[in-house]
């Protein structure tokens, strides 16, 4: 039947190997399990038209066969009675009924299997939609368990590199430190020696009281002081 070919692969994925090659095993799963729950309406009335063929089958042989056995007991009753013509023609009638009933009990036994099919896999899809519907939020935990471990990788990727760069410019400060003390020795180094007597002559020469006292005298005056 086309219905048990359509949902075959349906019924037989192997769920763990479709997540192995999902990206997003949380979508993946969401996925799946729409398209299994929209598969299980279609398998529920595929099933249910299988159900009701075998039915009708199985009445069509259990009625061929209630002729078959009303006819054999007329014959039976035609034979009693000393009428071996009538016997002969219900006889006739139970083996055209036989012929016809060992087609309908093929036809029934074919039924039969296909509902048996229909059923199995009816009850692997429901199986597989609970599973999933069991696993779904562990699953989806999982994958943001999984995002949240990977940004704390990332983020502690980032500090490494900023522990690298306070390094480096540590490294920085200190070669430029060293490059200003080598300036200034070098400064001091090219600087004109200091006469010592120079300095001393300012500090001996007193020209500096001798203004101060110009200066007050001058004040004293204009005061009339």
């Amino acid at each position: 039947m086309g219905i048990l070919d359509r949902f075959s692969t349906i019924v037989k994925s192997n769920i763990n190997a479709l997540l192995d090659k999902a990206e997003d095993p949380g979508k993946m799963i969401d996925q799946y399990l729409l398209e299994m729950t929209e598969s299980l309406a279609d398998v529920k009335k595929e099933t249910a038209g299988v159900m009701a063929e075998e039915s009708r089958t199985r009445a069509k042989v259990e009625a061929n066969q209630a002729e078959v056995d009303k006819y054999a007991a007329l014959a039976k009753k035609a034979l009693q009675a000393g009428n071996e013509a009538d016997a002969k023609v219900f006889i006739a009638k139970k083996q055209q009924l036989e012929t016809s009933g060992q087609g309908l009990l093929e036809a029934y036994e074919a039924a039969r299997e296909n509902a048996q099919k229909m059923r199995q896999m009816h009850d692997k899809l429901v199986e597989n939609i609970e599973e999933l519907k069991r696993r779904r939020e562990a699953i989806k935990a999982k994958v943001a368990v999984a995002r949240t471990q990977g940004k704390l990788n990332e983020i502690g990727a980032a500090s490494d590199k900023a522990e690298d760069a306070m390094s480096a410019f540590q490294r920085m400060e200190e070669k430029a430190d060293r490059m200003l003390q080598r300036e200034t020795a070098m400064a001091e180094l090219n600087a004109a020696p200091k006469d010592e007597a120079a300095a001393l002559e300012e500090k001996y020469s007193g020209a500096g009281a001798t203004a101060v006292d110009d200066e007050l005298a001058k004040m004293k005056a204009e005061l009339g002081l």
